[in-house]
C-alpha cells in the first residue's frame, strides 16, 4: 500500500453542487468524555487530533451538538479557528442529552431554532456549512423539521441541509420541502442495512457518509484482517477503502481521539482494493453484522 498519509489521495466529492471536500473526513464525537459525555480526559490532546487531521488534507469535520453535549462544537472552535478557507463543519441537532449514553428526540421547529442559535455560537461562525437533522422524531413531522431548517436557510443562518439515521421515504419527503444534500446513517461493508439507500443517493447525486465504518463481528473482522495483511494496512483502512470503492457519493468520516490513528485512517484513502476483495468484503454473511 502507497504510504501517501493525506485526504487528498481519497480524492473529493461535491455537496449540493456547491461545496468541493476531500473524501475523507473526520468524525468529532470521540474527541468528548466516556459515554460521548462531558469534557474530554486529555482536552490538549483532543485538540492536537483536530490540527492534525487538518494538517493532513481534512477538510470536512462533522459534529453534533449532542456530543458532549456542546464540548465537540467548542473543541473544534478552539482548535481550528478561524478556520481554513476551504473547511466545510458539518453538525446536527434534533438529538438531546440528559447523562452519559442517554440520547432522546427533539426535533420541534422551537428546538431546531434554538439549536441552530447555540451551534452557531459555539462555531464562532455566522454561516453553518451543513446543517443535518440527527434523526427523525417520532413526535414530530419530518416535513415540520426540515421546514424549520429550511427557513434557517432562508434567513443565511445555514448554507446546506442534510439528514442523520433516516430511510429513503425520510429523504423523499424531506426533498418536497428542502434541498437534501446529505444522508448520514451507519454502514460499513460489515453492515449494509442501508444499501439501498446507498444506491438511492448515489443515483439522486446525495453524499452519503458513513458513520460506525467497522462496525462488525468476528466472521468480519477475521476478513477484513486477512485483506490487510496482504497490503501491510490496516483493518480500519481495509474497511475505508471499501467505504471509497462501493460508491462515488460516500464520503466516510472516521472518528478516533488518537492522533496516531488519525494518520492510519487517511493512508486508507491511497489503498485500492481488487474486484476480489472488495466482493469478499462485501459478501460477510449477515450473521457477522455488528448490531
Amino acid at each position: 500500500m502507497s504510504d501517501n498519509g493525506s485526504a487528498n489521495s481519497a480524492g473529493t466529492i461535491t455537496l449540493g453542487g456547491e461545496l468541493t471536500v476531500r473524501r475523507l473526513g473526520y468524525g468529532a464525537m470521540r474527541i468528548t468524555g466516556d459515554g460521548i459525555w462531558g469534557p474530554p480526559k486529555d482536552k490538549a490532546g483532543a485538540l492536537a487530533v483536530l490540527a492534525r487531521a487538518v494538517e493532513l488534507g481534512v477538510n470536512f469535520i462533522d459534529t453534533a451538538d449532542s456530543y458532549g453535549p456542546d464540548v465537540s462544537e467548542e473543541l473544534i472552535a478552539q482548535a481550528l479557528w478561524p478556520y481554513p478557507k476551504d473547511l466545510v463543519i458539518a453538525t446536527k441537532g434534533g438529538w438531546v442529552r440528559s447523562g452519559p449514553g442517554f440520547w432522546g428526540h427533539n426535533a420541534t421547529p422551537e428546538h431546531l431554532r434554538k439549536a441552530v442559535e447555540g451551534s452557531l455560537k459555539k462555531l464562532r461562525t455566522e454561516c453553518i456549512d451543513l446543517y443535518q437533522l440527527h434523526i427523525p422524531d417520532p413526535m414530530v413531522s419530518i416535513e415540520a423539521s426540515v421546514g424549520a431548517l429550511a427557513e434557517l436557510q432562508s434567513q443565511g443562518k445555514i448554507r446546506l441541509i442534510g439528514l442523520s439515521n433516516v430511510t429513503q421515504e425520510h429523504i423523499e419527503r424531506s426533498r418536497k420541502v428542502a434541498k437534501i444534500v446529505s444522508v448520514q446513517n451507519r454502514y460499513s461493508f460489515a453492515d449494509r442495512e442501508w444499501d439501498y439507500v446507498v444506491d438511492y443517493c448515489e443515483r439522486n447525486k446525495i453524499a452519503f457518509i458513513p458513520w460506525f465504518p467497522l462496525g462488525a463481528g468476528q466472521v468480519a473482522k477475521e476478513t477484513a484482517q486477512g485483506i490487510a495483511d496482504t497490503h501491510e494496512a490496516t483493518p480500519m483502512q481495509v474497511a475505508l477503502a471499501w467505504l471509497l470503492q462501493r460508491s462515488p457519493m460516500i464520503l466516510p468520516i472516521p472518528g478516533t481521539s488518537s492522533v496516531k490513528h488519525v494518520e492510519e485512517n487517511m493512508r486508507g484513502g491511497s489503498l485500492k482494493l481488487t474486484e476480489k476483495e472488495f466482493r469478499e468484503l462485501a459478501e460477510v454473511p449477515e450473521l457477522a453484522f455488528s448490531r
